[in-house]
């Protein structure tokens, strides 16, 4: 028997928010959803509570983004109670209402990135950052894992927390050479000052649940145990199962349900998910009965085949060669050496495209090399709408160094000629300042 949880859902379909109306990413991947639950009765279960989204603030935002040229330009009102939606879910577990809490709500998030100049991967504002930056302004500093199993590489979440090393970002998905975005290598590992503290498990088009749970019990289990985070978040992407239009994986509702109910998430926040009738509704119904401690087992879906999903014995040893390797290079991250000095500045060019919005950004970032914090973080971004941005990013839990320098880089900086707008972000003393 599984302890019994109280498990809240705040449901937010966005009726009056889609890319297009046929877009894989409409208001009916959660309306299944919510006849499902309401179908299956789980609502009437005591352990299980229903709550309206919040709205998130412009200040929510910018305590994550660098919006171009602000959050109103790249948000409609369905972005801020998506993020609210995230941050209710947070509110109920850390205020005690409930032990856990599942945010289905949409538009998604976890591919929109620190500098915002547009959508990428129907993703405008990251919801989880947004929910990590709202929880540690208004409950204390927390230590917090975020596990992303959307298909999707979440680059987005990565870029935020690249230099944080009080995030772990775990990232298991469908191998980036097969599908968007393309990245989430293993050896993308983290900014200098939090290397390890980004790990990354590409896995082969075709794995099945077998593949999934042997990564989740042989690597993604030990190094939570290893890290002790204060808070577990799972980006709750569907987009793995085998009926998904966009992916090539063969996870299952079951799939999901078990691996919930081992990773056992504080929160998790919807993610991808393209099926809308055939997988979504009991992927979904499986999720919140194992977050409640609920048997799950009858969830199957109409056609489940599990001769039909057996995972290729060649998959099987791909897989178990990697998990072995990325737990070995985890155990070793205090290894791992920033290449300069401390005091200097490490830096790192990158071409970003935002597909839905088809802008391009060519981004410059600098990140102070510290033994104390993240460091200070500068970036010089240029956009192909003509764009062009510097943004200075105070960490949070800053050390005296880092904040004389980032705000001695920040007054030196003008506006105008070079650069349109100049952003300053004290993630310490949640200040936003653009000029």
């Amino acid at each position: 028997m599984h302890p019994v949880k109280r498990t809240g859902l705040i449901f937010f379909p966005a009726f009056d928010w889609a890319i297009s109306p046929t877009h894989p990413e409409r208001e009916e991947r959660l309306l299944y959803t919510q006849d499902q639950v309401f179908e299956e009765g789980l609502l009437d279960y005591e352990n299980i509570s229903e709550y309206k989204p919040g709205l998130a603030g412009t200040d929510d935002i910018n305590r994550v983004h660098i919006c171009v040229p602000d959050a109103s330009a790249v948000c409609t009102e369905s972005h801020l109670i998506s993020a609210g939606g995230a941050i209710t879910a947070a509110d109920k577990v850390l205020r005690g209402d409930v032990d856990n809490a599942f945010a289905l709500v949409r538009p998604p998030g976890h591919h929109a990135m620190r500098v915002v100049h547009g959508a990428r991967g129907f993703c405008n504002i990251n919801i989880e950052a947004i929910m990590v930056e709202y929880i540690r302004r208004h409950y204390g500093h927390r230590k917090i894992a975020i596990v992303d199993t959307d298909c999707h590489h979440g680059d987005g979440s990565q870029d935020i927390f690249w230099h944080d090393p009080d995030t772990l970002y775990i990232s298991v998905h469908q191998d980036g050479r097969t599908l968007y975005p393309g990245t989430g290598f293993p050896n993308e590992t983290g900014g200098p000052n939090a290397l390890g503290y980004t790990l990354n498990i590409p896995l082969p088009p075709e794995t099945s649940e077998e593949g999934f749970l042997f990564a989740l019990d042989n690597l993604i289990l030990p190094v939570l145990e290893d890290f002790k985070p204060d808070i577990i978040i799972n980006s709750a992407g569907q987009d793995n199962h085998y009926s998904d239009p966009i992916t090539n994986m063969n996870f299952t509702a079951q799939g999901y349900a078990i691996l919930t109910d081992r990773l056992k998430p504080h929160i998790a926040v919807l993610e991808g998910g393209y099926s809308v009738e055939t997988a979504l509704p009991y992927i979904n119904v499986g999720i919140i009965l194992a977050m409640a401690g609920i048997d799950y087992s009858f969830v199957k879906e109409p056609d489940y085949n599990p001769a039909a999903l057996r995972q290729d014995p060649e998959v099987t040893a791909y897989i178990e060669r990697l998990v072995p390797a990325l737990y070995d290079q985890w155990r070793q991250r205090g290894s791992l050496k920033a290449s300069s000095d401390a005091g200097t500045f490490e830096r790192r060019s990158r071409s970003i495209y935002y597909d839905t919005d088809n802008i391009h950004e060519e981004q410059i970032e600098s990140v102070r090399i510290c033994d104390e914090c993240g460091g200070v973080v500068t970036i010089d971004s240029m956009a192909s709408t003509g764009n062009r941005i510097f943004a200075v990013i105070v960490p949070g839990r800053a050390c005296a160094a880092c904040r004389r320098e980032g705000e001695a880089i920040f007054a030196a900086t003008k506006s105008g000629d070079v650069y349109r707008y100049v952003y300053l972000q004290d993630r310490d003393r949640d200040v936003f300042t653009r000029k």
